[in-house]
């Protein structure tokens, strides 16, 4: 079943989340209206007088390239998305225009008096690549809080506990070995070796933690001397040093040296933004409650659930049960609002073309969310997903399955205005096993 839908009353205040099956049979005897597509919104006709809601739980797992979201009411998973950032691709936008400002510059050789102090950052600065995660998490938070009575957040604070892993500078003994001390470490291990083995490369397998330093020749159990391996290599390497192991494997021996001493850099952004983040959600005025990734996990793996962002959010901070009532969750992209650059360069930064000030064509907008019925052509039938407009008519559309192209505008039907995102749903569950 898809995700439940939210319900509007006329006056435009959030009521309990209804299954489909029941918004479709409100819509049919003309007691609602579609009021928004994505994510999908009925509004009542009729105003009701103190609706008895139901608390939800609104629950976060914050990610480097994908965040997941859920909405928890009781015990039960109502509502999944997973919302994918854009951080990388403003980071390499910024980058390029760097590199094309600078180079010109150069060329024009003009002298510029230094200056001091001019780009003083204020406290609590992000990058705009870290602050752009932050922003679309928050927007979300806000959206959903107008179309659901929301009670309270879950969030994610810390993608790995390290005091909740062995570490010899840690003199409680009693917390290095909690209950959640192996959750913490295999969760790291799994982040950081790409879910592979580290010395075949293979996936979607068991793996075993092994000791790249030989624990028996005075390796210490510091998870920068941890590796994943499968069963057959582990037991392949046995005690055996690393470098004897691999002797005949010189380039696979150095990427495993090397990331073995290397940080995670999506860990990072994600330490990173954790506290901007819970800074900006403890200001929406509910009650925030946080965990770690190891207790995610954890929770996920006595439930049996499956490797999934929008359900790694279900299960943040303290959880009993889950009963999953949704297997189509919202896929959510952030694509930005377009810029206001009007002269595009090429890759030596000399202008080559020039944009018309104009943002709509024929009615449509880039960023629209539309429907196109092609009667003829390779890309025959119906497909539904995000334009780019032209001003010749012959747009371009993408969808969750590529991109089809040409997309005339007489055969598209806008659905959903241009909100900075795309949307999709996802068709199935697969298990991802650790």
């Amino acid at each position: 079943m898809s995700n439940f839908v939210f319900v509007l009353d006329t006056n435009k205040q959030p009521l309990n989340p209804v299954p489909p099956g029941q918004a479709r049979r409100l819509l049919k005897a003309n007691l609602a209206a579609v009021y928004r597509r994505y994510p999908f919104t009925i509004i009542l006709k009729y105003a009701v007088s103190n609706p008895a809601t139901e608390p939800h739980q609104l629950k976060i797992d914050p990610g480097s390239k994908t965040t997941g979201l859920a909405i928890v009411q009781g015990d039960k998973v109502i509502w999944g998305a997973e919302l994918t950032h854009r951080g990388q691709q403003i980071k390499n936008d910024l980058e390029s225009r760097s590199a094309i400002r600078r180079n010109r510059r150069n060329r024009k050789t003009r002298y510029r008096q230094p200056r001091f102090l001019n780009r003083t950052r204020p406290k609590g600065w992000l990058p705009p690549s870290l602050n752009s995660r932050v922003e679309n998490i928050v927007t979300w938070v806000n959206r959903l809080k107008r179309l659901t009575p929301i009670t309270g957040i879950s969030q994610e604070l810390v993608k790995f506990d390290t005091q909740a892993m062995q570490n010899p500078e840690i003199s409680s003994v009693e917390y290095q070995h909690s209950e959640l001390m192996g959750f913490e470490i295999r969760e790291y291990l799994l982040e950081k070796w790409g879910r592979k083995c580290a010395y075949c490369g293979v996936e979607n397998i068991p793996f075993e933690v092994e000791h790249i330093h030989p624990k028996s020749k005075g390796g210490s159990d510091r998870v920068s001397n941890l590796a994943l391996a499968c069963h057959n290599c582990n037991q392949a390497k046995g005690n055996r040093d690393i470098k004897d192991f691999l002797a005949k494997k010189p380039d696979i021996l150095s990427r495993i040296l090397r990331r073995a001493k290397l940080p995670l850099k999506d860990a990072a952004a994600v330490n990173s933004t954790r506290w901007a983040l819970f800074n900006k959600l403890s200001k929406t005025g509910l009650p925030v409650e946080t965990g770690t990734g190891g207790r995610t996990k954890y929770n996920r793996v006595r439930l049996n659930l499956p490797k999934v962002d929008w359900l790694d959010a279900a299960c943040v901070g303290i959880v009993e049960n889950l009963r999953v009532l949704v297997s189509q969750p919202l896929l959510i992209a952030a694509k930005g609002w377009g810029n206001r650059q009007m002269c595009t360069p090429n890759k030596y930064g000399f202008p080559t073309k020039h944009r018309t000030r104009c943002k709509t064509f024929f009615g449509f907008q880039t960023g629209e969310m539309a429907r196109a019925i092609l009667p003829t052509g390779k890309f025959a039938g119906v497909h539904v997903g995000r334009l780019t407009v032209r001003e010749s008519g012959v747009f371009e559309m993408r969808t969750a399955l590529g991109k089809v192209s040409p997309v005339r505008h007489k055969y598209c039907k806008s659905i959903h205005r241009s909100d900075g995102y795309m949307y999709a749903f996802s068709t199935n569950i697969q298990r991802i096993s650790d």
